[in-house]
């Protein structure tokens, strides 16, 4: 009764201090102040173009970030069109033009003359319409209208592509300057005591869970197998609690991705800890590693009472937080600190989609020694690491032991395994949708590597740069973060990794066809009790096999073993043999092997 008692008050713990972190999130006002766009805005001529437009704003308080961004979202609209309207092509000069050079060659002497007198502004005019309207010269249109409408893709390209980047705000600086305004221009509480409100928040948070988890030792009773009631469980299978867990998730990720100036309370909160690690503010990537990192080490605790019958869940729970703490979140903000390129040493391409991509490339190599090292690393790992441990010990040395993603899935997300489906349907679209997303990294990657080798930003018509925001948007954000994690209490924890992750299905096409790793199975023990299949994460039906006492070699199978854990008979086995034989029936083992004991 008393440990009880003491789970309660840790439970209790806990909601008060999420309650206060969800809270805090419309906690801040808002001050547009001229030394907040001074700090956030490098080039003085667009500062002095937000505080002239936004003068009448200046030194007033706004009560949340949306009415702040809404008026940013202003501020920055008519900057834009007042650039435009000046530096841009404008309609009635594209009609003269086409009056006066339709039925002839194109000629951008002719052209010239429709820009009057040289001064600042016209020199830009110009400018910008022999960059983006050079390639009419010499052409000859068969009517003014075929004029007009390629006059009008000149002026659609001046305007996105000269004026705002130039002159205006593209949607990227607005993107950036939409967080970072947000976030100089917060006041109250957080902003100015973030060390004290983050000790606060985080330690009813952290300090509630743990009190409410280690009771499980005595509560659960002996070190055995502990999952009764998971189905009747409002937060494991699919209940409103579960429900609005899943909301929560999915909205948190949608934020992060998407529309990070929402989320800048958080972030505030995180900035003492990010200036001790790499001496600089943190930024919403920061905010999440931080919380991804909390997550896998208290729950990580719970993995490891609840399964503490079993040396291999301990060592394995063990080394996701040991990797995810060290190598995915200290070692590479103290690489920032060091002026060197941030790295995550266990990332691998294509997981890592990013490694590729020009920017990455180019701050590895201007790092000399150390950056090709790193370089040198990512790429031996892809080639080399993979295949060579796949083949010793499976994809579990990586996915199961290694892993952040999987790291997550077997902590925090262990209370929902048994939600992933099972049926013949999920695991025919299983095998399409994650090679789908394997092709679409390496053609997305062969794009990216073909625009940095050559400078030609077109593949067969199509942009390297479009591939890459689409795969960064659909596949890096909103399928492996928004899905992945956000539809754990709803799909399961293992979402992304079995259906999505481009990783999981090159190490799984290895482990399928050659790797000494297998499950066996001792088929006549087996009392189809089905704990195996409920509990595999990864919609394996492993009773089926167990049936039959064939090995379980499935590419998709992460050997995170729960499933021989569950297993109150001993049937299943993880197993380093020869590769030879993998696909074999074991055979049933049962009285049959005891003729002695037969009447």
């Amino acid at each position: 009764m008393r440990i009880k008692i003491i789970q309660n008050i840790g439970l209790i713990l806990f909601l008060i201090g999420f309650g206060l972190f969800v809270m805090s999130f419309a906690s801040e006002k808002y001050v547009l102040t001229q030394s907040s766009i001074d700090r956030m805005v490098d080039d003085s001529a667009k500062a002095g173009l937000i505080k002239s437009f936004g003068e009448k704003h200046l030194n007033t308080e706004l009560s949340n970030a949306f009415a702040f961004n809404s008026l940013l979202d202003q501020l920055f609209a008519d900057i834009n069109n007042y650039q435009l309207e000046r530096f841009g092509l404008s309609d009635d000069r594209l009609e003269r033009m086409v009056k006066s050079l339709s039925g002839t060659e194109f000629s951008m002497d002719k052209a010239k003359a429709e820009f009057g007198e040289s001064d600042a502004l016209t020199a830009f005019q110009w400018e910008a319409f022999t960059s983006y309207g050079g390639w009419l010269e010499g052409k000859t249109f068969g009517s003014e209208q075929e004029l007009r409408d390629a006059l009008q893709i000149v002026q659609t390209n001046i305007a996105s592509y000269g004026v705002l980047n130039e002159k205006g705000f593209n949607e990227y600086e607005i993107k950036d300057l939409k967080y970072g305004l947000t976030k100089a221009s917060s006041v109250g509480l957080v902003s100015s005591s973030p060390l004290q409100v983050m000790l606060a928040i985080y330690a009813l948070i952290i300090f509630g869970a743990l009190i409410y988890i280690f009771p499980n030792i005595k509560l659960l009773g002996p070190a055995g197998i502990k999952n009764d009631g998971i189905f009747h469980s409002k937060v494991k299978n699919k209940g409103w609690i579960g429900i609005l867990l899943g909301s929560f998730l999915i909205l948190f990720y949608i934020i992060l991705y998407f529309y990070p100036e929402y989320m800048t309370t958080w972030i505030l909160m995180v900035d003492p800890v990010s200036q001790w690690l790499k001496g600089s503010d943190a930024g919403r990537f920061f905010l999440y590693g931080f919380i991804y990192t909390l997550a896998i080490l208290v729950m990580g605790v719970r993995m490891m009472i609840k399964y503490r019958h079993s040396k291999y869940q301990l060592w394995r729970t063990a080394s996701v937080m040991f990797f995810q703490l060290s190598l995915a979140f200290l070692i590479p903000e103290i690489l920032l600190r060091l002026n060197q390129p941030y790295f995550d040493f266990k990332n691998i391409w294509p997981l890592d989609y990013d490694f590729f991509f020009d920017n990455e490339l180019n701050t590895l190599i201007n790092h000399g020694g150390i950056g090709l090292f790193m370089l040198g690393w990512g790429i031996g790992l892809t080639l080399l690491g993979v295949p060579v441990m796949v083949y010793f010990f499976g994809k579990r040395w990586y996915c199961s032991w290694v892993c952040g993603c999987g790291g997550l899935a077997e902590t925090l997300g262990d209370p929902f395994r048994q939600l992933s489906d099972k049926s013949l349907k999920a695991w025919k679209f299983e095998r399409i949708s994650i090679h789908s997303v394997l092709v679409f990294a390496i053609v997305m990657t062969g794009a990216v590597l073909y625009t940095y080798w050559t400078g030609n930003s077109e593949v067969f018509g199509i942009s390297s740069y479009h591939l890459r925001s689409v795969y960064g948007g659909w596949i890096g954000a909103g399928f492996a973060g928004v899905v992945g994690t956000g539809f754990y209490p709803l799909m399961g924890n293992r979402v992304w990794c079995r259906f999505g992750c481009p990783l999981a299905a090159y190490l799984g096409l290895v482990q399928r066809f050659k790797s000494r790793f297998r499950i066996t199975t001792n088929g006549g023990q087996c009392i189809s009790c089905g704990n195996c299949s409920t509990h595999c994460e990864m919609g394996i039906d492993v009773r089926w096999y167990a049936q039959r006492g064939e090995n379980i070699v499935r590419s998709s199978c992460v050997g995170c073993g729960v499933c021989s854990a569950v297993c109150p008979r001993g049937v299943l086995n993880l197993e380093n043999r020869s590769d030879d034989n993998r696909f074999e029936t074991a055979g049933l083992i049962g009285n049959d092997s005891f003729p002695e004991i037969k009447k």
